[in-house]
């Protein structure tokens, strides 16, 4: 996941430089909007996390630059200003999302991820094994049995599907299945993969547990 950070603040660029790359995330740096708008016309980025008040052009400009070229990066706003109308302002213009100033860090990481799912096309069937789930319909098969999930367990599966045959962490999972400003526990993830275990038991899948880093979705002869 690559970011383009874009942030005159060279000490909160460095903070949030490290909070990202902790979250696997790839961060460009830049400290104004005319190296920002001459980056984005190179490189292709999943996201951009952008400063309104920069030196030079200001970031309202660099979204209708942005926007003016047909591109449809993700942009998340970074404001100190809270007036309705720059808010209003910046979406109209073509922004994504936006965060006033101070902001949790946690909450800048989950909307980044929420917008770059997004923006990602997603296969309308998952299959693994004799496992199935129609993203459309919001159904889970395993051969032509449906399997009844809550919603949570539906996340947390649809995600280890997304990543078959890879190692995700019990963070990863919440960072990924929840909107922001909700919250779970690494203990409930325990128990929403100990749920699956039992319902998909008998779909030639299984959720291994790799000691010390998380999980993998894995067929069973694997």
């Amino acid at each position: 996941m690559h970011v383009l950070l874009v942030e005159d603040d060279a000490v909160l660029a460095d903070g949030l430089t490290r909070i990202l790359s902790a979250h696997g995330m790839a961060v460009d740096v830049v400290n104004n909007g005319s190296q920002a708008d001459a980056m984005l016309q190179r490189i292709d980025v999943a996201v951009l996390v952008l400063d309104i008040g920069l030196p030079g052009i200001d970031g309202f400009e660099v979204v209708r630059r942005l926007r003016a070229r047909g591109s449809n990066i993700p942009v998340l706003l970074l404001t100190a200003r809270d007036a309705i109308e720059d808010r209003v302002r910046g979406l109209e213009l073509g922004a994504d999302d936006y965060l006033v100033k101070p902001f949790a860090t946690a909450e800048l990481v989950a909307r980044l991820k929420a917008l770059v799912r997004r923006n990602t096309p997603q296969p309308a069937v998952l299959a693994l094994g004799q496992l199935t789930l129609d993203t459309s319909s919001k159904r889970a098969r395993i051969k032509e049995r449906v399997v009844e999930l809550s919603a949570r367990e539906w996340a947390v599966l649809e995600y280890l599907l997304q990543h078959a045959a890879r190692v995700v962490s019990k963070q990863q999972i919440i960072d990924a299945i929840l909107p922001w400003g909700e919250d779970l526990t690494l203990n409930a993830v325990e128990v929403y993969i100990s749920r699956l275990r039992l319902k998909i038991g008998d779909a030639g899948v299984s959720i291994r547990t790799i000691r010390g880093f998380g999980y993998m979705l894995e067929t069973s002869d694997a």
